[in-house]
């Protein structure tokens, strides 16, 4: 703990940096707290009609946190690409867990959504003691638990999360397209885009659509 309030003292520059939208304040003030080591955590693929759900856990190192980060919506592919790589070099700690489409089917989209983080918080190499996690609907946790609506785009860490999800999808997604290649999924990865739908009108769904989604829905079955 003294390590990580002195690397603080040495990066005030942190909290106020205006390259970096999420700023790291909720985690130094959760580290004064005695609260370490602390997670963020985000989720990427709810609302596609294919593919998983992935979530990611990140313990960021807070005398290395990179400059930039913000939700991963709002940033292009290639700044995503550059961030993914500063995270996974300078982060503490990351984790990676998915939920696949079939498992989305059995247990609904909230819950694989909740299980995808608890997967990624159980893979971390160092045991949170806190967690800050996107929106408003976190799963149940051992340690103590925020959630923070649009955190992704105010808290490093759950930023730092968002952005290793975005671009771990989008890379699986790119590697669906290879052996699916009818669907288009490296261009939309997995959305409800209206090539999509006539794709899936054209050719019926693939093992890696949502068999519970629409239009997929009571029309296809497993």
């Amino acid at each position: 703990m003294e390590r990580i309030l002195a690397a603080l003292a040495l990066c005030p520059g942190l909290l106020h940096n205006p390259a970096m939208p999420a700023d790291f304040s909720r985690e130094t003030s959760a580290i004064a707290n005695g609260l370490w080591p602390l997670a963020g955590i985000d989720e990427v693929g709810r609302g596609p009609l294919a593919g998983p759900v992935v979530a990611a856990a990140v313990i960021l190192d807070p005398g290395r946190v990179p400059d930039g980060l913000d939700d991963s919506k709002k940033l292009s592919a290639a700044i995503r690409e550059e961030l993914f790589g500063e995270i996974m070099e300078r982060a503490l700690a990351v984790s990676i867990a998915s939920v696949t489409a079939a498992e989305i089917d059995a247990i609904n989209i909230r819950q694989a959504t909740l299980l995808a983080m608890r997967r990624a918080v159980a893979a971390l190499p160092l045991t949170p003691l806190h967690i800050l996690v996107d929106g408003n609907d976190p799963p149940q946790f051992a340690c103590s638990c925020e959630a923070i609506v649009h955190g992704d785009g105010q808290v490093a860490s759950i930023a730092a999360a968002s952005i290793v999800a975005k671009v771990t999808r989008d890379r699986m997604m790119a590697r669906l397209s290879q052996l699916y290649p009818a669907y288009g999924f490296s261009g939309h990865v997995g959305y409800g885009t209206p090539q999509h739908r006539k794709a899936i009108a054209a050719h019926g769904p693939c093992p890696e659509h949502r068999y519970s989604f629409a239009p997929v829905k009571g029309v296809w079955f497993r």
